[in-house]
């Protein structure tokens, strides 16, 4: 039996052709520069606020003269 949560959240046409999908996407992409454009600052500011104060972690390997 179907749950609520296993409904989707956004439900997608599947017939769609391959240049419909492409300015479907194109749309998107320019809605959300639009968006970041115009709350660039709230955005700014909440990404600087929500910041960890410690460092991100070194994810290089660890250099070494021994081998494996």
């Amino acid at each position: 039996m179907m749950q609520p949560n296993d409904l989707p959240l956004l439900c997608l046409p599947t017939d769609m052709s391959d240049e419909a999908v492409a300015k479907l996407v194109e749309f998107l992409y320019e809605l959300t520069e639009g968006l970041e454009r115009h709350y660039f600052s709230q955005l700014h500011r909440y990404y600087h606020r929500n910041d960890s104060s410690e460092p991100e972690p070194d994810l290089a390997p660890p250099t070494s003269d021994r081998p494996f």
